[in-house]
């Protein structure tokens, strides 16, 4: 493993945030590298180099590179122990893993259906289901979200300590108040922006979504 900087490759306001603000948190050097989606850079021969998926987030240490969130954010948290990003508590531990594996697999691939719905149906009648089923799926999501964030009675997302999934569930809030959603996120998931405020009051959350140009909760 090479000693350099990791290098994170993401797109502004994309899922890549969570392992963005994660890095920030371990207040170690790393490169961030943005990947232009406007002019469909994640389909360049250079970045299928890094990633043949053609998606964001990668992570590059040395010769190594990993993809997929769920992992990028464990990876960074297991050679960064010192920032506490992965709890120690095995039940705290399992929420955790829990949150990830929620997030990236469900979450994110309910609302997916709404932005591509290329890729689960061909036709326009037949993308127009997906989208509106996504719609449906999409709230019921993040209304489960509030649920489970409301009745926690803990600040964070796998207990008391700051976890990889807080990051995570900032980016599906952000996803939430932009203009695909356009939720109420104040009124109708108060539980998660209280969540989302106190993200917004760390200084590595600040970093991170002020390179990518995204305001803070």
């Amino acid at each position: 493993m090479s000693n350099s900087a990791m290098c994170l490759f993401y797109s502004p306001g994309a899922c890549s945030l969570a392992s963005h603000i994660a890095l920030e948190e371990t207040g170690a050097p790393f490169e961030a590298r943005r990947v232009n989606f406007a002019e469909a850079e994640q389909r360049s021969p250079a970045y299928l180099a890094v990633n043949p998926k053609g998606r964001v987030p990668a992570l590059r240490d040395g010769d190594f590179v990993i993809t997929e969130n769920p992992a990028i954010l464990r990876y960074i948290a297991r050679q960064h122990r010192g920032a506490g990003l992965w709890p120690e508590d095995p039940q705290a531990e399992a929420r955790c893993a829990e949150w990830l594996a929620w997030c990236s697999s469900g979450l994110h691939i309910a609302y997916a259906h709404i932005r591509r719905p290329e890729r689960y149906a061909a036709g326009e009648a037949a993308q127009a289901d997906v989208v509106a089923r996504g719609f449906e799926t999409t709230r019921a999501g993040w209304e489960e979200v509030e649920r489970k964030l409301a009745g926690s009675g803990d600040p964070w997302a796998a207990g008391a300590g700051y976890s990889v999934a807080d990051p995570y569930l900032l980016v599906l809030w952000t996803w939430g108040r932009g203009q695909v959603l356009g939720y109420d996120m104040a009124g109708d998931f108060p539980a998660w922006t209280d969540h989302a405020r106190r993200m917004g009051e760390r200084p590595a959350v600040r970093r991170a979504l002020a390179r990518e140009g995204i305001a803070a909760p």
